[in-house]
């Protein structure tokens, strides 16, 4: 194991950097914090650069991290990492992989969700509901954001989880005779009108203005949930939970 003691090294430096989603973006790095996240980024190795480790800090009895390198560092170069008020004080750098969804058959898509709570608990239901990939369009907050990386628990490193064109996407996904429903009151219908689909793709939109009315004049058809009580709607991420498991297993189920 390496020790640094100073927070002016070189490589202490670039891990903070990628505390910005410049810095992450050109380096096709990232970085996650906890045991937990740590252990899930584990199951990928092979996406998986190095694990820092504050002094004050053990590793977890079992943690199986191979071959990869253990960094330890001082408790204040830990907090200078850290993005949580009380941080485990361990981290490992992670890198961006690029994954093959050639074969993928249903979807999540995402359109300009910018609060890091909602993308990353849509991530994580996405994976939960056994879908084959998430696509994020533009506008969207960044998938490796430390918020976005803690309410996805781990998910990123089940499922493929990428940035990409949602025009181009839903031109290809019904090219592949995969049905894509975009979620809007307008021209839409209840949701349990729709019937269960071995392939599809599910798309949803921001928390105030919804899905770009251009994606939504692509779609194969367009779903809404309706709303019983005084609310005006539902979060987004409870309407994606709800939808991507009624797509999923139909109504005979539920």
């Amino acid at each position: 194991m390496k020790y640094i003691q100073s927070d002016k090294n070189p490589q202490v430096k670039q891990w903070k950097k990628l505390k910005t989603r410049k810095e992450r973006d050109k380096s096709g790095m990232f970085l996650v914090e906890g045991i937990h996240l740590v252990e899930e980024a584990l199951t990928k190795k092979e996406d998986v650069e190095e694990i820092i480790l504050s002094e004050k800090t053990e590793l977890p009895p079992g943690m199986d991290y191979g071959s990869i390198s253990v960094t330890v560092v001082t408790d204040d170069i830990s907090l200078q990492l850290a993005d949580t008020e009380t941080t485990q004080g361990i981290f490992a750098v992670c890198r961006q992989s690029k994954q093959n969804i050639a074969n993928g058959r249903t979807f999540l898509l995402i359109d300009a969700v910018q609060d890091p709570g909602n993308l990353g608990t849509m991530i994580r239901t996405a994976d939960a509901a056994g879908m084959d990939a998430v696509i994020v369009g533009k506008g969207s907050v960044d998938l490796f954001n430390p918020k976005v990386l803690r309410s996805a628990q781990g998910s990123h490193f089940h499922l493929p989880v990428l940035n990409g064109d949602l025009h181009e996407w839903i031109t290809k996904l019904q090219t592949d005779n995969i049905p894509v429903y975009g979620t809007s009151l307008e021209n839409g219908v209840i949701f349990t009108e729709a019937e269960s689909k071995e392939s599809f793709a599910l798309l949803v939109g921001n928390e105030g203005s919804g899905v770009n009315k251009e994606l939504l004049a692509k779609t194969t058809q367009n779903l809404y949930i309706p709303i019983y009580g005084k609310s005006e709607s539902l979060n987004v991420a409870v309407a994606a939970g709800i939808l991507l498991y009624y797509l999923k297993i139909g109504s005979k189920t539920i």
